[in-house]
């Protein structure tokens, strides 16, 4: 009996960091190659599909991996896609989003079955995703005018990200894995 435990423990953790590991993955891949670069000042900002699968990684796996997901993915992509300054920024910003989202999308055992929900969820995060680079670019720029510039951009994406993620998220959430 404990062994059958103990065995099931190390396949829930396996297949945890396999999931965590695939979502990453997808987030990075989707930040590094779907996207453009607004034409907003020098730091106009890149819009990205990554925001997209950040939001669906959470909404469809929840606050943990759907934190590690999206710090990891787009601060990986930040690190070798000319953004390194950015990383540390990329990892707060984007890991607190992802867990907004999937804080909010799974509130009281939901698991991001409620539309309204799940969209309340991305709306909430985008204000503390904004912010928190705001103040990162602040500190980068040695100044408040500057970030500026970037929030036109952030919105898009954000905009973009949750257009694209619920539709998605219904459609998964009829599959019966994601029930």
């Amino acid at each position: 009996m404990e062994n059958t435990s103990a065995y099931l423990k190390t396949r829930k953790k396996t297949q945890d960091l396999i999931i965590t590991s695939m979502l990453i993955a997808l987030i990075f891949i989707s930040t590094a190659f779907l996207n453009f670069r607004l034409p907003i000042a020098a730091n106009g900002g890149l819009v990205h599909m990554g925001t997209a699968m950040l939001f669906i990684a959470s909404i469809l796996f929840g606050p943990k991996k759907g934190a590690l997901a999206g710090a990891i993915g787009m601060g990986l992509f930040d690190m070798i896609g000319g953004w390194l300054l950015w990383t540390p920024i990329t990892i707060i910003a984007r890991g607190l989003q992802g867990y907004i989202v999937g804080k909010i999308a799974w509130f009281q055992g939901r698991k991001g079955n409620s539309i309204t929900l799940n969209m309340t969820a991305t709306i909430v995060s985008v204000p503390f995703m904004i912010a928190i680079y705001y103040i990162g670019e602040s500190i980068i720029y040695g100044n408040w005018i500057t970030p500026l510039a970037s929030i036109p951009g952030d919105v898009v994406q954000s905009v973009l990200g949750i257009l694209i993620a619920i539709p998605i998220c219904v459609a998964l959430k009829k599959v019966s894995y994601f029930k």
